[in-house]
Parts: C-alpha cells; sequence; structure tokens
C-alpha cells in the first residue's frame, strides 16, 4: 500500500451508561433498561442490550421507547459514576501507549504501532486490554484493530458485544468493497438512503464512482468517502483532542411554534455559550443553529463570517439571522447554537512513514 500503516486499536464499551447501571444495582440485569427518558419529554441517552431488540435507541424520545417495550425501566443518570468507571479503564490504556485518544467516557482510539508492551500483535494487545476491563471493573468492551482510526472504528461494531475483529492490510480492499455504505463511518441515514437510490449498496459500487462524480453529488465529503473505500484515512491518534466547536442548547419544556419566543431563548443561549468560550478562550468565524422538530427531525443552518468573532453580541445577532433564514419546518423543542472554525487552528499533516508488522 502507498498510504501510511499504522496499528490502531478502538475501544468502545458495550451499551456503557446502562451496563455500569446494572453493575450496581443487580435487580437491573437481564432487564431492558434506559438511561434518561423518564421525564414527561425526557430523551434516552443509552439502552441496555435486553432493550434494543425492541427498537429502543439512544436520543430516542422516553415516551416513544415506552411504546416500543412496555417493560422498559428508566434510571437517572450518573454522570460521576460513569466517569470514575471510565478513567479506571484509561489507566488500562495508558499500561500500553501514551497515544490515546479519548472520544468520549465509552471510547477511544489507541496507536500501539510502537506499544510499552513491546508486543508485536495488535489483535493479541486488545485482547489483552478488554480482559483487564473485565477483571477490573466487570464491563465488557469490543474492539476494533486496522491500520487507521477508519477501520479501526468500523471494525470495533464488527462482533459486538464483547468481540472484536482485526481487519490486516492484506484485507481491507475486499472488506471495504463487501461492506454495506450503512456501515461506513461517517455516513449518516439520510447519505445512506441516497446513496441506496444512486445505486451505491456497497463498498464495491462506492468505488465504481470518481472522486469528482462523489465530491459533485456528496460535497467535500465526496473525497472522503472515495478515499476511505480504499482504506485511506490519515488521520493521527491526537493524545490531546483540540475541541472543534464550542456550543450550547436548550430543550424547552413545551415546544415552540414562534420565532419571537425563540428569540428570548436565544439570548439565553448564546449568554450559555459566550461563558464556555471565555472558559476556552477562543474565536471563531461559523456560527451554526441547531433546531430540532417536535417530530426529533433536526435541521442545522450555518454562516461563515470573513472576520473571527468571539463577542456574544454578534454571535446572537447571526443566530437571529439563521433563525429567519427560512420558515421553519414544525414546533421546535430545541435550539442549539454553536461556534466553529476556529483560529489558529491546524490541519492534519500526513504521516509519510510507512511500517509493516503482524496483526
Amino acid at each position: 500500500m502507498d498510504f501510511p500503516i499504522r496499528k490502531i486499536v478502538h475501544i468502545d464499551m458495550d451499551a456503557f451508561f446502562a451496563s455500569v447501571e446494572q453493575l450496581d444495582n443487580p435487580e437491573l440485569r437481564g432487564k431492558p433498561i434506559a438511561v434518561g427518558g423518564g421525564s414527561e419529554r425526557g430523551v434516552v441517552a443509552a439502552a441496555s442490550y435486553e432493550a434494543r431488540p425492541f427498537g429502543v435507541r439512544s436520543a430516542m424520545s422516553g415516551r416513544q421507547a415506552k411504546k416500543l417495550c412496555p417493560e422498559l425501566i428508566f434510571v437517572s443518570s450518573n454522570g460521576a459514576r460513569y466517569k470514575e468507571v471510565s478513567n479506571q479503564i484509561r489507566e488500562i490504556f495508558y499500561e500500553y501507549t501514551h497515544l490515546v485518544e479519548p472520544l468520549s467516557l465509552d471510547e477511544a482510539y489507541l496507536d500501539v504501532t510502537q506499544n510499552k508492551k513491546g508486543m508485536v500483535s495488535g489483535t493479541q494487545i486488545a485482547a489483552d486490554i478488554r480482559a483487564k476491563i473485565f477483571a477490573k471493573t466487570k464491563l465488557t468492551a469490543s474492539a476494533g484493530i486496522s491500520i487507521n482510526k477508519f477501520l479501526a472504528k468500523v471494525a470495533s461494531d464488527y462482533n459486538k458485544p464483547n468481540g472484536q475483529k482485526t481487519i490486516p492490510p492484506e484485507e481491507v480492499l475486499s472488506f471495504m468493497e463487501a461492506l454495506d455504505v450503512r456501515k461506513f463511518h461517517g455516513i449518516g441515514k439520510v447519505t445512506a438512503d441516497k446513496m441506496y437510490r444512486l445505486g451505491i449498496y456497497t463498498g464495491a459500487d462506492l468505488k465504481k464512482r470518481t472522486q469528482e462524480e462523489l465530491t459533485e453529488t456528496f460535497g467535500k465529503s465526496g473525497g472522503y468517502y472515495y478515499h476511505v473505500v480504499r482504506g485511506i484515512h490519515t488521520s493521527e491518534v491526537k493524545p490531546t483532542r483540540i475541541a472543534k466547536s464550542v456550543g450550547a442548547e436548550r430543550t424547552f419544556s413545551k415546544n415552540l411554534s414562534s420565532e419571537i419566543f425563540m428569540e428570548e431563548r436565544l439570548v439565553e443561549i448564546v449568554a450559555a455559550l459566550q461563558k464556555r468560550m471565555g472558559k476556552k478562550k477562543v474565536a471563531g468565524k461559523t456560527i451554526t443553529l441547531k433546531i430540532k422538530y417536535s417530530d426529533f427531525a433536526t435541521q442545522t443552518r450555518s454562516r461563515t463570517l470573513p472576520l473571527y468573532i468571539s463577542d456574544g453580541s454578534l454571535i446572537l445577532e447571526e443566530a437571529k439571522k439563521l433563525l429567519y433564514q427560512e420558515k421553519l419546518q414544525d414546533s421546535v423543542r430545541l435550539l442549539g447554537v454553536s461556534l466553529s472554525n476556529f483560529k489558529n487552528e491546524k490541519k492534519q499533516q500526513p504521516i509519510e512513514e510507512q511500517l509493516q508488522f503482524r496483526f
């Protein structure tokens, strides 16, 4: 292969929040539970594997989840406890490498190309880490192992829960060609549906399209699709992840149908955003308004300014413009405002080094 090859492990805890709750409360084990979503307008944060066959998923309204699974048990979220367990898991990661990039409390990338244990096999490293996690926390994890972050992420979903999948260099192209585009990391439901309508069902179908065709159809993402289907993804594991955006949002106790009332809420949201920006000391060019409708459909509207801004009054002014940019589709249950495209953002430079090793 004529692109950088690394040894990347992606660790993803299995139904993490729900599993922690079942660990701490034996009465919940083996039962369908949802973390969050128990209030009148609550949203499910996580669902146990016992709840998932009924169609219960995260980001679903608690009301809908209860309809799908009448026996569903709602439990309150315990962020402090989840963070405590997450820290225990990360300690295990650092036994193997200092190149750990946490994505959230329950998943992370590890670059084990050169690791502290001097182990040759990424597959064995992943197995060891999963075993240590279970011994320390009594929780299971799944893992993906491959030559880059994209492939490792895809692989970690392959044998969930409590399994792992290795995609060695010689199998990358055949694996990607056979993969359903719905399973590509970075391709959401809307894009996958669009690809299906265009006759793109698998990686092999996607690979037949030129980069120009994909860019014309999917914008900047077209180039990403063109490369990852060929196993090319040069992003490094970053031990310290730099936030690409800062935002704030609010879910309303009652749906709002008037932009006038939404303007009032935007004042509160932007005030919270500016407070977070002050802590991070950032200025950005792109303002994004997030709108979640009563049916949970989400829309984003963005505008990139010619200059970097950090002043709340300017952000609020732009957010209001975005609110009136087009007619609302329905009543609104949530609004959010974020700032991105920060000053001094650096583009990722590809590594030219190429390594060979046993997976």
